[in-house]
């Protein structure tokens, strides 16, 4: 499968230009960006080539990655569908629900597999242990905490990221507690209440289909020492928690890229798909309207 990446930022180069360039069954064949010499240095630590065109990428390829702000990937993910190129994209898909939903319809019209890369589902303990909970019946409750610190440890490569700033932690953080969450508690019904905390933090309570609830805090701007992601699940089983994983982005994201391989094949849907990183939006948005009826 031939696949160019589109973006240059921080996580391009530290996730995405190295898993496409050492997966095996992917040729990675160049690279576009918004920023045309930040595409070239880019390009040139790989040894592909660097598109100042878009469309001239698309029409190079088979499939495309995707490390862009939301908005701006979303825009691009629906040409690239309709352009009939498989899509390997991030989270969250979109920044609003209509802009999720023009990515999920064009994929599906265009019958292009795609995969959104959130993390913890393609850690290998992680994963298998969403897929070992998911199976326990029982649960009654989740608490899940993703706290990060990249507003606060003042050498975060995330730190300039304005869509981050603008849409905090309940968008960057958020869609990862959610995927490990939903495969597990089922659906959310509703998000029954949220609120505010220090900084961009946020508290939400989910009512999920399995008859469990849920409550998630949200952050990036925890102290360093705060920093961390749990989530513990409680129920008739008794109590778990999610393992460590101590794989770094590119281990998991190799997988990713096998996961949008095998769905180009078969035609079966992943998971994790761009109708699944719809139904994370629809919740975010409700997350977030929720929250507008709080004062900060």
């Amino acid at each position: 499968m031939r696949i160019g990446l589109l973006g240059t930022g921080p996580w391009a180069q530290m996730a995405h230009a190295p898993a496409l360039a050492a997966h095996g069954e992917l040729d990675f064949v160049g690279v576009w960006g918004r920023r045309p010499d930040a595409a070239k240095e880019l390009a040139g630590q790989h040894g592909v080539r660097a598109y100042d065109d878009v469309d001239a990428l698309l029409a190079d390829v088979d499939a495309v990655a995707v490390a862009l702000p939301p908005r701006v990937q979303a825009e691009l993910a629906v040409r690239a569908a309709r352009a009939g190129r498989h899509l390997l994209l991030d989270k969250p898909l979109a920044a609003t629900v209509a802009e999720a939903r023009a990515v999920a319809e064009a994929a599906r019209e265009a019958r292009v597999a795609s995969v959104v890369f959130f993390t913890a589902r393609f850690q290998t303990e992680i994963a298998a242990w969403i897929e070992e909970q998911a199976a326990t019946e029982g649960w009654f409750t989740a608490r899940a905490q993703w706290l990060g610190s990249v507003f606060t440890t003042g050498d975060s490569p995330f730190a300039a990221s304005a869509w981050r700033r603008e849409k905090g932690a309940l968008w960057d953080v958020g869609p990862h507690a959610l995927s490990v969450l939903l495969p597990v508690l089922g659906d959310a019904l509703r998000v029954s209440a949220a609120a505010h905390g220090p900084g961009d933090t946020v508290h939400l309570v989910l009512d999920h289909t399995d008859g469990a609830s849920s409550t998630l805090t949200l952050s990036l701007t925890a102290p360093p020492a705060a920093a961390g992601a749990g989530v513990e699940l409680r129920g008739s089983a008794g109590v778990t928690e999610l393992p460590e994983s101590p794989e770094g982005p590119v281990p998991p994201l190799l997988r990713a890229a096998d996961a949008l391989l095998r769905s180009a094949a078969t035609g079966r849907p992943h998971p994790c798909d761009a109708a699944f990183g719809l139904r994370v939006t629809e919740i975010l948005a409700e997350a977030e309207e929720t929250l507008t009826t709080q004062l900060p």
